[in-house]
């Protein structure tokens, strides 16, 4: 697995085409040459407080587009090996020559299990334009990798310990967790802040923090909902995650090598958890058996009239996530075959998605019920019901005292590697 990165030119002949966005910063790549390649360009992370850190159809597809407005170029037809699941990873398989490449602008993670292809794929793209080879990875827009033989482990320590620079907090006395029980922040009613742009830029970089950790997921996500007007009681509990992330700012990820390929969720929610419009919280983990792969912690779009139409709509977005993981797998030559197991502490929810008779209780979440007994029938995916107590989905729904959060992170995969600061 190794990093390249590549800088903008234009290619001489006809083994690939560039086109650069409006703005000059994006950039798109497209080549073929012994094999058939091609880089993809994303617009950036996505905003909403969830990562997927997952690995994913690689049936025929049109070629995909390159560039924007009238600069747009068709990819060549060879070139269309790309996921569906996730159009930034491109991936090439000749009998048993497997290579991938995941594209975020002009940075490339390319990895394989030949090295004589990966060597050559680099060489082409270095006639073609300027290639900075960096070598294995080990550091990939703020996330650090370190690899070894028993797998490999993700953490974000250089980002958090910056981020405690930034806002004085290097010195600071840690916190056991991120964030009180019953902290009553959405009907705070302190003085508003007079510069909320520290409030926001604190947020902003909390946010793609949880790329790596899913622990302080719940905590961005109610911090996240007063970036218009924040508080005083706001600010002071952003300060607390801060201090949480002092106690263990190399925390991170920990992906092991021998994981069986067979996936788990864990989903719950919160029903009525907002004072100010009562709607529920939903909350999954999803993980490769024993590595972490994708986490969601969002407020329902409608209000539930009652906790297991809460718990159902929580299943409907759960099982959408694992259909998406299931193609994103695909993409990589990995078919799932076996049923995803989805794990729920609600004895009413796992009811309706066994029971074919819809009745009153099920009238205002028809569509979810009729989607989620379609995957269950096909076999994609079995229910099954987890005590109260282990539903790890739980640290995403809602803030824990320190023994129950500490408990639910260490089944999360959270290990820390590094000595205490």
């Amino acid at each position: 697995m190794g990093l390249c990165r590549t800088s903008y030119g234009i290619p001489s002949g006809d083994w690939g085409r560039h086109t650069t966005s409006d703005r000059g910063r994006s950039a798109t790549l497209a080549g073929y040459h012994s094999f058939p390649w091609s880089v993809g360009y994303h617009a950036g992370p996505d905003p909403e407080i969830s990562s997927s850190a997952s690995p994913p159809s690689s049936p025929t597809a049109p070629s995909p587009i390159l560039g924007r407005g009238k600069r747009q170029k068709k990819v060549p037809s060879v070139l269309k090996d790309y996921s569906h699941a996730d159009h930034t990873l491109f991936t090439y398989r000749k009998r048993d020559v497997f290579l991938s490449v995941l594209v975020y602008v002009d940075d490339l993670i390319l990895a394989g299990n030949n090295n004589t292809a990966c060597s050559s794929f680099k060489k082409y793209l270095n006639d073609c334009f300027k290639l900075k080879d960096l070598g294995p990875l080990k550091y990939f827009l703020g996330i650090e990798a370190a690899r070894g033989p028993r797998g490999l482990f993700l953490s974000q320590r250089k980002y958090a310990l910056d981020i405690l620079s930034e806002f004085g907090l290097s010195a600071s006395k840690p916190a056991a967790f991120p964030m009180e029980q019953n902290h009553g922040l959405a009907l705070a009613g302190g003085p508003l802040l007079s510069d909320p742009g520290p409030y926001r830029r604190l947020i902003g970089r909390l946010v793609y923090l949880t790329i790596t950790r899913p622990d302080i997921c719940y905590a961005v996500h109610v911090l996240s909902q007063f970036m218009q007007s924040p508080r005083s009681q706001h600010w002071d509990a952003a300060l607390r995650v801060l201090r949480y992330l002092k106690a263990a700012p190399g925390q991170g990820l920990f992906l092991p090598a021998d994981s069986p390929l067979q996936i788990y969720a864990f989903y719950d929610s919160d029903w009525a958890s907002c004072p100010l419009t009562r709607r529920s919280v939903t909350g999954y983990f999803v993980s490769l058996r024993n590595s972490p792969i994708s986490w969601r912690t969002k407020k329902q779009p409608t209000v539930s009239r009652s906790s297991a139409e809460a718990e159902y709509r929580s299943m409907a977005v759960t099982t959408c996530e694992l259909t998406w993981l299931k193609s994103f797998l695909l993409s990589l030559g990995i078919h799932h075959d076996r049923p995803m197991r989805l794990f729920c502490d609600n004895q009413a929810a796992l009811h309706i998605a066994s029971n074919p008779v819809f009745h009153e209780r099920t009238k205002y979440i028809e569509i979810d019920c009729h989607y989620v007994r379609e995957q269950l029938l096909v076999g994609n995916i079995s229910t099954a019901h987890v005590r109260t107590a282990q539903q790890v989905a739980d640290i995403f729904t809602k803030a824990l005292g320190r023994h129950q959060f500490h408990y639910h992170c260490g089944k999360l995969g959270i290990r820390n590697l590094f000595a205490p600061t």
